[in-house]
């Protein structure tokens, strides 16, 4: 199982951006996938996750209201869609896959991980 987290980068604040986690070796109906965080001397954060099985979708306070993330069947793929972003959001952005069954954002609870991508939020 490998996942392949994409799309961070540099963004002014207020702006959006759309974030991609590409799933292989595990097809996107049954398992939850998560987004997380952790910016620099901070804990990793879950900040959405989503339940490929039935699609319900669980979010953090930081993020409520600012965050949608949703899959693509076709592509097999997990994405987070953040907006009105602030200074507060810059981190590396990490997605992760579950294989049981339970929607959570316990980052001990995924079994996957992919590499972080970096989201700069600056003027």
């Amino acid at each position: 199982v490998q996942l392949q987290a994409s799309g961070g980068g540099l963004v002014q604040p207020g702006g959006s951006l759309t974030l991609s986690c590409s799933v292989s070796g595990f097809t996107l109906n049954r398992p939850a996938v998560g987004w997380f965080r952790q910016a620099p001397g901070k804990e990793r954060e879950g900040i959405a996750c989503l339940s490929t099985l039935n699609d319900i979708t669980h979010y953090a306070d930081s993020v409520k209201w600012r965050a949608t993330i949703s899959k693509d069947t076709a592509k097999n793929t997990v994405n987070l869609q953040m907006d009105d972003l602030n200074p507060e959001d810059t981190a590396v952005y990490y997605c992760a896959l579950r294989s049981d069954l339970g929607l959570t954002k316990k980052s001990s609870s995924y079994d996957y991980w992919g590499l972080g991508t970096l989201v700069t939020v600056s003027s």
